[in-house]
């Protein structure tokens, strides 16, 4: 996930009364209004600012009559505090199950597990004792307990209450809905969707709703058919020639099916991964493509807000400091959960001998009891490399203006970035330059590698859809909405049903833990657009030698360096070619070939 604030904001959660007094502020809404007018004297960046500027202004609602004005200024408002009660309702409610006797869960996989207890109960009409197990169903213990738990009932057991929490959200979701869609009313659009969407490259949620149902009709079929797959292998595992594959068995199942093909264990692939690895192999990673190097330094008193933090200098030898990173990676209690790229401070030219160089934050949530003996399972080391490529965008970006340093970029192309190095977490050639046994400091077996990227292209098709479900389940809800209040459970319910192969679990709502509701409100399309964008960018540039400097040159060169300073569809094109985009009429759609070719579309 990618978090940036910039000078001019319309609804950030945070400094709420700051921003909104920046988008009603007369005096510098005409000093841009001004530069724009003569933006013949202006440099390409300069002009592109001011355009932006006014623009993001209009979305303030500064043009709005006053009592429009004040309307929206509260909506705004509104919307934070909605969105942060959101947020907190996921992360302080999210529901446990008690599991008794203890032993239906098998020691061996209770380890997966970040918030787990034990109890003691008295058995109905006697007083002996059973030891039981309290699983804390937030999103971590929720997946490892669907991937692992072979007791059926409990995983239908966690999977309902973990659906199904915080029920306080669905109250919350819907007063977001109506104040976002109230707030686009005030701004002349039909839909908080086309709001949202209008400055993007898609620039109209047709067209977004056009790509996804055309991209959910291309991978129907397949999906369809790795559900047959994953249903007659229950069955046969099972010995029942009837049972029905279940919402709380397909994660289970496709997890057996993979280790019965490839063998794979999650103890041995681990052991290639420690967190200190991890981290060398950012700093290959950053050497081999730009050159240049991460550097641990000291913090001054007070500047960390927590002892696991450490700070980093990227240091190029020709070209002097580049930038500072924060790392803050491990899980810990009342840490908001999942991972994400925080913008500080963005770059900026000050002189011409002078550039203000960026700061950023990269926040993970790791589990390890023991800080210097922590491992990542090759999931967490996607993840990491994700964000590292949100990181690398802030770092790396040389612009003129603050506005566009890094990943302030439009919202359909900010995600490419990081999309683009998850494919290193995945190429041998990378992983074997640091995926090291931490006992006998050999290299990541290659077989071992080629194992996992095996596994993970086993069902290809089913996990595309369920992202493009969650994409139009988003468009959605934040689409047209009628006069009667739209009941969010049975509009999901429905759309699952529609885009996906598997069944719906009757009154669970998911959604309402899906915090990119808030946070990408209408905007969560801007994955899979950023998915088609890297993996066309991956085929083209990167793949023939992922860690040449040629393929860092153009990285940092053609993409990189210029933040938001160019029209993103312009620079995608001289990234990556012709073929990286389409022209819908109204808006700007990835070419999806690269994409369904790598699924086998």
């Amino acid at each position: 996930m990618m978090w940036t604030w910039t000078v001019i904001c319309i609804s950030g959660v945070n400094n709420q009364h700051l921003c909104m007094y920046l988008n009603t502020n007369t005096t510098l809404y005409n000093a841009v209004l001004k530069a724009e007018g003569e933006s013949v004297l202006l440099t390409e960046e300069a002009r592109r600012a001011a355009t932006t500027l006014h623009i993001d202004f209009q979305k303030g609602g500064i043009h709005l009559p006053k009592d429009k004005l004040e309307n929206a200024n509260q909506l705004n408002l509104e919307i934070a505090q909605l969105g942060r009660k959101f947020n907190e309702n996921v992360m302080n409610k999210p529901g446990f199950v008690d599991v008794y006797p203890a032993s239906r869960i098998t020691r061996n996989i209770q380890h997966h597990f970040e918030s787990v207890s034990r109890f003691n109960t008295s058995k109905l009409m006697n007083t002996e004792k059973q030891k039981g197990l309290r699983i804390v169903t937030e999103p971590r213990n929720l997946s490892s307990a669907l991937r692992w738990i072979s007791d059926e009932e409990v995983r239908k057991q966690v999977y309902i209450v973990g659906n199904s929490e915080p029920r306080e959200n669905i109250g919350v979701l819907n007063e977001l809905i109506h104040a976002r869609d109230e707030l686009a009313k005030i701004m002349g659009c039909k839909s908080y969707a086309e709001f949202a969407i209008r400055p993007n490259m898609a620039a109209s949620a047709d067209v977004v709703m056009s790509f996804l149902e055309n991209l959910s009709n291309t991978v129907k079929h397949k999906a369809e058919e790795e559900f047959k797959t994953i249903h007659n292998f229950k069955r046969r595992t099972c010995n029942e020639k009837s049972a029905d594959l279940e919402p709380w068995d397909e994660d289970y199942f496709i997890g057996m099916m993979k280790s019965s093909v490839y063998d794979l264990d999650a103890s041995v692939i681990a052991k290639y991964f420690p967190l200190s690895q991890c981290l060398k192999g950012l700093n290959v990673l950053v050497e081999s493509l730009f050159g240049a190097t991460f550097h641990q330094i000291p913090m001054r008193d007070g500047e960390s807000w927590h002892p696991d933090v450490i700070k980093l200098r990227l240091h190029h030898p020709d070209e002097g400091d580049l930038g500072f990173m924060y790392l803050d990676l491990y899980s810990r209690k009342g840490k908001h959960p999942g991972c994400a790229h925080f913008a500080i401070q963005g770059g900026r030219r000050l002189s011409d001998s002078n550039y203000q160089l960026p700061i950023i934050a990269l926040i993970c949530n790791f589990s390890g009891a023991c800080r210097k003996t922590a491992r990542l399972n090759h999931g967490d080391v996607e993840t990491l490399f994700h964000e590292f490529g949100h990181a690398l965008h802030s770092l790396l970006s040389r612009t003129e203006y603050q506005h566009f340093s890094g990943t302030r970029v439009a919202l359909d192309v900010a995600e490419t970035p990081s999309n683009l190095f998850e494919y290193y977490a995945w190429d041998y050639r990378v992983l074997k330059t640091f995926a090291l046994d931490e006992t006998t400091g050999d290299a990541i077996p290659e077989k071992l590698v080629k194992a996992l990227n095996a596994s993970r292209n086993m069902f290809p098709a089913t996990e595309l859809q369920r992202q493009i479900f969650y994409s139009i389940m988003d468009l959605t809800l934040f689409g047209e909405q009628s006069s009667k209040p739209m009941d969010t459970i049975s509009t999901v319910a429905d759309l699952r049903r529609k885009h996906t192969s598997g069944k719906y679990a009757e009154g669970t709502h998911w959604h309402t833990r899906f915090t990119h509701l808030v946070t990408y409100g209408a905007g969560y399309y801007t994955y899979l657009y950023a998915r088609c964008f890297a993996t066309t960018i991956w085929q083209e540039v990167c793949q023939e030698d992922p860690l040449s400097r040629s393929a860092g040159s153009a990285i940092r060169d053609k993409f990189l360096r210029f933040g938001g300073s160019k029209d993103p569809s312009s620079l995608l094109k001289d990234f990556a070619g012709d073929a990286v985009i389409r022209n819908s009429g109204s808006g700007i759609i990835p070419n999806a070939s690269s994409l369904c070719k790598e699924i086998g579309l």
